[in-house]
């Protein structure tokens, strides 16, 4: 059963999502504040977060900071708004994915459902990835750069494997989207893949401006240089 901690401060949501999510098979903790959810995240281990960007006592980003610091469990955000800042500010910080209130249920579940599935489809495997002074330890979720361990979050960590996976390959942004949330276009646009390839890039480059692993292919896609 995996395990999600929901932090929201909306007492009527609270009620409807705990029971909603339940129902569907998932176990959940309820955190009402930033504090509530320090908490819960210092005491247990959870699958997946469903955060609240506003909350009585501070910041949803202060809680995606400590939770990312103790694992890459994915993070989706509930917004308000679909203000660009703040989308920007949660998928740089490693948030995976947002959904903008009011949400229908079954999208949020759905959501919920691909995003537990994207993570499985990289986690145990007991193999690993070698590439351009990059390796990644599946079995560990672990990646090394030239032996070093670098932090990647969730979505980076999918997107670098589907790279190593496919080295050589021009993969296009629709197939990009396609591998890596699901099929479905509507819940991650261009602009978030941008997002996540700037960020990759930042991690595992030795010259983000000018990239000798991660390549772009104007107007198509991305290309991983195993020749490198």
């Amino acid at each position: 059963m995996s395990k999600i901690l929901l932090v929201e401060d909306d007492l009527a949501l609270v009620e409807g999502l705990t029971f909603s999510l339940r129902k569907n098979g998932y176990a959940v903790t309820v955190s009402r504040t930033v504090g509530e959810a320090l908490r819960a995240l210092a005491e247990g281990d959870f699958d997946l977060l469903l955060l609240d960007l506003s909350l009585p006592d501070g910041s949803g980003f202060t809680v995606c900071e400590a939770a990312l610091r103790k694992s890459r469990v994915p993070i989706l955000f509930l917004t308000a708004s679909d203000d660009e800042v703040n989308v920007v500010r949660g998928l740089d910080m490693g948030g995976d994915d947002y959904i903008t209130k009011p949400f229908r249920l079954n999208e949020l579940l759905s959501r919920i459902g691909a995003a537990l599935r994207r993570w499985g489809m990289t986690a145990g495997t007991g193999a690993e990835l070698h590439s351009g002074g990059i390796t990644v330890k599946l079995e560990e979720n672990r990646v090394l750069k030239n032996g070093k361990e670098i932090e990647l979050t969730a979505a980076e960590y999918r997107l670098l494997c589907l790279f190593l996976q496919n080295p050589n390959a021009v993969l296009t942004r629709p197939v990009i989207l396609d591998r890596l949330w699901d099929g479905n276009g509507s819940f991650v646009d261009d602009n978030t893949l941008s997002v996540y390839v700037r960020r990759l890039r930042g991690k595992i480059e030795d010259d983000p401006e000018h990239p000798g692993c991660l390549l772009t292919v104007r107007g198509v896609g991305y290309r991983w240089n195993a020749s490198r």
